[in-house]
This record gives C-alpha cells, structure tokens and sequence, in this order.
C-alpha cells in the first residue's frame, strides 16, 4: 500500500530535516552502509491502484462480515478489521487490488540506481508481499533484492519499526548498519523507531 492511501502521516515535504537523496548523485552515501533497504510504491515504482476503490470493495467486504466502518478511512479499516478477527477479509480486497495495481506498475528512476548498488538490498512495503514480489518481477527486480516485507508478513506495519528491522534482519545486517530509502514521514517514523538511518526521495508520485 502507498502514502498515496488515505494516511494521517503523509508529508511530501522533508520538514524533519531527513537527507534528500537524488537519485544519481549520491551513490557514495548509500555504499556506505551493509544494508539498503527500499519502500517500494512511490520509491521504486509507482503501482496503479485506485485506492478509492479498494476502500469501498473494503468497506463493502467488512459490512458483509458483520464490522461497521462508518466514517473509517482504509487505515482504519485494517485496525477495525484486526479488532473483530476479519483482517483476512481485508486483505483479500486489497491484494487483488494490489496485484493488478503491481502488473500495471511504472518503474521510477530509482529503481535504476537501486540495481547498480552493491550491498545487499531489500524491500519494506505497506503494501502485501504477493503485490511487492509481482512488482520486483514485472520491473526485473527480483533478482537484485534480497529480502521482501511486506504488510502482511509479519504481524505489524509501518511505522512499526518491526516491518523494517525484520528486513534487515535477513538481510544479515544490525540497524546501525543499514539504511531505509522512502518517500513518507511514515517512512521517516518507521526508521526513526528503528533506528535505522533514513534518506527521503521525494521525487516518486506520493513524494511531490
């Protein structure tokens, strides 16, 4: 899922001082570190979902399982969902979304640089595994990303710094020695928790 999903964090800009990164000048910094790990929708490639739509087929789902989602956003619909034992529910809904929202996707101009690097890279994502993984393979990503998180791996999302610091954890690195590339304050927030070193890209679409 992206930042472009109704999200009370979103900032487009780096009010918070966190380190710009242009995507081909900056090579150096990021070789720097052990580990890199990426958001993928608004940092490596932009997904075509209609979040709109995914909120009502969501919001139409939950009803149907018995949940009122009056007035909730799809943010909140996930934590509803997780508090009445439907979070499968949701899920579906949105991983079909998702999904063809990845086979339409549009490769960033990051994603070029993300390649050509040499440390080990990885992928921490809102959005679900199955969508992140389509993506990495409908853009020939798969093979240079080493670990992928996506928001139903593991128990919580961003800006859990769990999400994050799983990643990095298979990625055979300790968070001091890694880095998160993103294009949100969730993204900020969730390597701030983690304490994982940040740097913002704000030139991918939930970044202008």
């Amino acid at each position: 899922m992206t930042d472009a999903a109704p999200d009370v964090t979103r900032d487009p800009a780096p009010d918070g001082g966190w380190p710009a990164l242009d995507a081909f000048e900056t090579r150096a910094d990021l070789d720097a570190f052990a580990a890199v790990v990426y958001d993928l929708d608004g940092t490596l490639v932009s997904l075509a979902v209609d979040w709109e739509a995914a909120a009502r087929d969501a919001a139409a789902a939950l009803r149907e399982a018995g949940v009122d989602v009056e007035g909730a956003d799809l943010w909140s619909m996930l934590d509803l969902a997780d508090g009445a034992g439907a979070r499968d529910v949701v899920e579906a809904v949105l991983t079909d979304h998702e999904c063809d929202g990845a086979r339409a996707s549009q490769r960033l101009e990051l994603a070029d640089d993300a390649v050509a690097r040499g440390p080990p890279k990885g992928v921490c994502s809102l959005n679900c595994e199955a969508a992140c993984r389509l993506a990495l393979d409908v853009h020939d990503l798969s093979g240079d990303v080493d670990a992928v998180v996506g928001r139903d791996t593991v128990a919580t999302r961003k800006p859990d710094p769990e999400p994050l610091l799983e990643t990095i954890r298979r990625l055979d690195a300790e968070p001091s020695e890694a880095v998160f590339v993103g294009d949100s304050r969730r993204d900020a927030l969730t390597a701030e928790r983690a304490g994982v070193a940040f740097r913002y890209v704000p030139s991918g679409p939930s970044g202008h």
